[in-house]
């Protein structure tokens, strides 16, 4: 498979038609708690794309309710850039069209509004049906880009995020409360312009990550491993007001997602998947694995820790302990789901078996997890709830209609 047409074939090959399909057939019993709709967002290029990361967004989507599958329904999301292809990303002056997004990588849900999210635009929010309503802008106060990994605080309840970008200012750092307000936009002093895909939050702190993924016009992705760009990780003091970022030194890598950070005494700990080098344009350097970072704040110092060597991406925990010492990390591998005991140590994994390809699992409270899985037997994909306790069998398998290709990240949003 070639690694610039790879997006192309396979899983990873878009599909072309919105189905909506009711009362799903399931194998199991679905947990008569789980009421809500879990939604997964990912690249569907309408026509040839040159890298993955470029198509179309477009949710999957299922409903449950009282212990069925009410429905399933996918729909792309359909953006100014979507419905008029002429729209461009920057006008002929150099400045940004925010709302000329593909929205294609996450769906969180804040205040009431469920935001389709890619790092180069404006958020676009659609309802729980997938039908698009717009471009949101925080009451034209965001004027940046919106990571596609924001994080809410579950003792604030206040969302962080940040936008990046190729010119300056090159980080903006954003706060919004509870109710959705944005009440802090602050730039981030950096060294140039990097790929920022993901950062992390504690009680107390912003965690970023400054690493050597440079920006670098030219065919494809416009970013590319700078060897001499200073690998950093940047802790900004949450409750300080006007607060400077301070930098730690750390081995060079690229970290594409934090599963999550926080406060230990003196030091932040931050748990994520390392990848030793990155290319975009070509085949990957090795593969990416969990790592953990200490990180001393009163001795300056930063301790480095290989956790396994698994190959795995797409982490995540139960968000309601966002930026919390959580005990539980669950990973996707290659053919498995794994779960990270944080504290003791080890890990147990979720294999479906030859043939089978698991995407991203999301928790979904108080103990279930919830993911896509690809069956290239039958070229078709099921939703696998699983209990987080005890990964060996699946508790529910609800069969979907159509194939979910390949994607990145979702929710379990509830009623």
């Amino acid at each position: 498979m070639g690694t610039t047409t790879f997006h192309l074939q396979g899983n990873y090959a878009p599909v072309h038609d919105e189905l909506t399909a009711y009362d799903l057939p399931v194998t199991g019993a679905i947990p008569p708690e789980l009421n809500g709709w879990y939604l997964r967002n990912g690249p569907n290029p309408r026509e040839e794309s040159a890298h993955w990361f470029v198509g179309d967004g477009m949710i999957h989507g299922v409903r449950l309710e009282n212990g069925r599958a009410a429905w399933y329904r996918n729909r792309w999301v359909r953006t100014r850039s979507f419905e008029d292809p002429t729209v461009q990303e920057y006008r002929e002056d150099g400045t940004a069209d925010r709302t000329a997004s593909l929205a294609n990588t996450h769906v969180v849900n804040h205040a009431g509004k469920t935001l389709a999210l890619v790092e180069s635009a404006l958020p676009y929010e659609v309802t729980h049906e997938l039908e698009t309503v717009g471009p949101h802008d925080f009451n034209g106060k965001l004027t940046t880009a919106m990571t596609a990994h924001p994080k809410i605080c579950p003792e604030t309840g206040e969302l962080h995020f940040f936008g990046y970008d190729w010119q300056e200012p090159y980080l903006t750092y954003h706060r919004a409360d509870a109710r959705g307000e944005l009440m802090l936009s602050q730039t981030i002093d950096v060294q140039g312009p990097t790929m920022m895909h993901d950062f992390a939050i504690t009680s107390r702190h912003v965690v970023f990550l400054e690493l050597p993924m440079v920006f670098s016009p030219g065919p494809g992705m416009p970013y590319e491993w700078d060897e001499g760009f200073q690998a950093r990780i940047g802790v900004l003091h949450r409750h300080t007001p006007h607060a400077r970022v301070r930098w730690f030194p750390i081995d060079p890598c690229v970290v594409l997602h934090t599963l999550n950070a926080h406060e230990a005494g003196d030091s932040i700990v931050l748990h994520a998947v390392r990848h030793p080098r990155l290319s975009w344009n070509e085949a990957l350097e090795s593969p990416s694995v969990l790592w953990r970072w200490t990180i001393d704040l009163r001795t300056g110092s930063v301790r480095e820790d290989q956790i396994d060597d698994r190959p795995v991406e797409f982490p995540r925990i139960d968000d309601r302990f966002a930026g919390l010492d959580v005990r539980y990390g669950h990973v996707t591998g290659r053919g498995a789901i794994v779960r990270y005991d944080l504290h003791a140590g080890g890990s147990t994994a979720f294999e479906p078996g030859e043939g089978y390809r698991p995407s991203e699992a999301v928790f979904a409270p108080p103990n279930w997890l919830i993911a896509y899985v690809y069956d290239r037997a039958r070229d078709g994909s099921d939703l696998v709830i699983l209990d987080a306790t005890d990964l060996r069998k699946a508790v529910a398998t609800v069969h979907l209609p159509a194939r979910v290709p390949e994607g990145f990240h979702g929710n379990w949003i509830v009623d």
